[in-house]
């Protein structure tokens, strides 16, 4: 009898459930959106309920969609937004607040307050970040000093802390299991890489009691059942990896030097560098990549911000577009851009830059310039950032990267992976499965229950879709990047030239 894996798929602006066969095809996929809510600039927050409704409710249609009953399911695989805080009620279940979201910059300011005090060598040498109000810590903190009785309640064990993986599972098992795995631990900020443990030090430094933490445990491995009628049939969570994690293993970049990139809401690319937790001297993020039968894997990572959410942006605020899918069109009805560049730093810059303060910008607007050339300005702004982290991350791990495999939503946009091979220099390579970061979760939980039986296995249904390959005289690109690297130098806070 034919078995399948359900893979939870929480994003930043919606969540999915997919169910996978043997094979790694997509048998059914269900989608919803959820509501951002933006209460001041630089603020983003969601609702833990709505993420929680809008994720129970894709996973029953993508099993009814698979014409499945929930007994068909093997097991549960988990990927989740990273740094995205929770603070809930033990007793009740219920959040304190909304989530706090990777995005938000409300805590810009106790970031530099840390750095000013000296504290940036601690906080990269023990847990590989830079510090900046992207990671959990400092959302931990605020939460704690500015909802109304919520560090009394935290001092007595009354409260939980977990990314969105941890509140999934809480809610998935009716409260038995509080954990997250070493991938979405890594990215807290308060989590030492190296013993793969809590700090303590860290924690003291931000008064984060220890007892709202969730165990950690590997990525892969059986955690616990989902609890009794909650879909029917009873079956086992056994993956977890945040995002870009996942997509990595999704992409079967299993090997140190294998690089992907995942063209989401953000962009996120990351190099396995191994058993090495590789230090970075060019603003990247020395990250866990999993963890596997005891055995840690690392990685090197830059993020980008704002990436698929600029096109979102065209769409809502600009009104230039009715369909996110209508960008690619639009943009190819220019030649090019005229000259105009976009910035799209509406909450900051991150990787390499690492701007709080940075706030978007349009820039080389002449009279001719419309809104074709300003959504085509806004997908180069993707390939943009991503050649900068690329840039990155060859020089931190010393290695000329030959090829860059790519997922993710706006990858199966031809003329944006065009464009991104050109400004690069060197082929990017595009799956017959985009949905990497969905796969993933769904690999780690079919190896812990023996669906499937290695990694080298998975490496085999890895299969390529299409292939772009760079077509830009070096010239041409060198000028290209040029004027980019202009536009962001004025786009910087200080507006330091780069």
């Amino acid at each position: 009898m034919a078995r399948y894996i359900l893979s939870l798929d929480q994003g930043t602006t919606s969540s999915r459930a997919i169910v996978f066969n043997r094979q790694g095809a997509i048998c059914a996929i269900s989608q919803k959106e959820f509501s951002q809510i933006f209460p001041q600039s630089g603020w983003v927050e969601q609702n833990a309920n709505e993420i929680w409704a809008s994720q129970i409710g894709v996973v029953n249609e993508a099993i009814a969609k698979a014409d499945l009953s929930a007994s068909d399911i093997e097991a549960i695989g988990i990927t989740n937004q990273r740094e995205t805080t929770v603070l809930w009620d033990r007793t009740t279940g219920d959040p304190i607040y909304n989530a706090i979201v990777w995005q938000d910059r409300r805590t810009a300011e106790l970031c530099d307050q840390l750095k000013s005090s000296g504290h940036a060598e601690l906080f990269q040498r023990k847990t590989g970040l830079i510090i900046d109000a992207y990671f959990s810590a400092t959302k931990v903190k605020w939460l704690l000093d500015n909802v109304e009785g919520a560090r009394a309640k935290a001092e007595r064990g009354e409260l939980a802390f977990g990314t969105i993986d941890s509140w999934l599972v809480w809610k998935l098992t009716g409260g038995e299991l509080h954990i997250t795995d070493v991938s979405n631990v890594c990215r807290t900020m308060l989590f030492n890489i190296h013993t793969g443990s809590w700090d303590d030090e860290l924690l003291a430094l931000l008064n984060i009691p220890h007892n709202i933490l969730p165990q950690v445990r590997s990525s892969s491995e059986v955690y616990g059942q989902t609890r009794a009628g909650l879909l029917g049939a009873q079956f086992p969570i056994a993956g977890i990896a945040g995002d870009q994690q996942a997509a990595t293993f999704g992409q079967a970049a299993l090997v140190p030097g294998m690089v992907k990139n995942t063209y989401g809401t953000g962009c996120f690319m990351m190099l396995n560098t191994g058993k090495a937790a590789v230090d970075s001297h060019n603003q990247l993020l020395t990250t866990v990549a999993w963890r596997l039968n005891d055995e840690t894997t690392y990685a090197l990572e830059g993020g980008i911000f704002i990436a698929g959410a600029v096109v979102q942006w065209l769409r809502d605020s600009l009104g230039i577009i009715q369909r996110s899918e209508d960008v690619e069109s639009l943009a190819r009805s220019v030649p090019d851009t005229e000259g105009v560049y976009f910035v799209p730093a509406f909450v900051g810059l991150g990787a390499p830059h690492w701007d709080s303060y940075a706030r978007g910008t349009i820039t080389g607007l002449s009279r001719g310039a419309g809104a074709a050339h300003i959504a085509r300005a806004a997908l180069e702004s993707i390939a943009y950032q991503t050649a900068d982290v690329l840039d990155a991350m060859q020089q931190d791990a010393g290695i000329d990267i030959l090829e860059l495999r790519v997922d993710g939503g706006a990858s199966r946009n031809d003329l944006l992976m065009q464009f991104q091979a050109d400004v690069l220099g060197i082929p990017v390579v595009r799956p017959k499965v985009t949905e990497t970061t969905a796969l993933g979760a769904a690999y780690l939980a079919g190896l812990a229950v023996g669906y499937w039986n290695s990694p080298e296995e998975l490496a085999q249904l890895w299969k390529m879709e299409k292939r772009f390959e760079p077509a830009m005289k070096a010239d041409r690109r060198n000028s290209l990047r040029m004027g980019w690297q202009q536009a962001v130098a004025q786009t910087l806070y200080k507006k330091e030239a780069l």
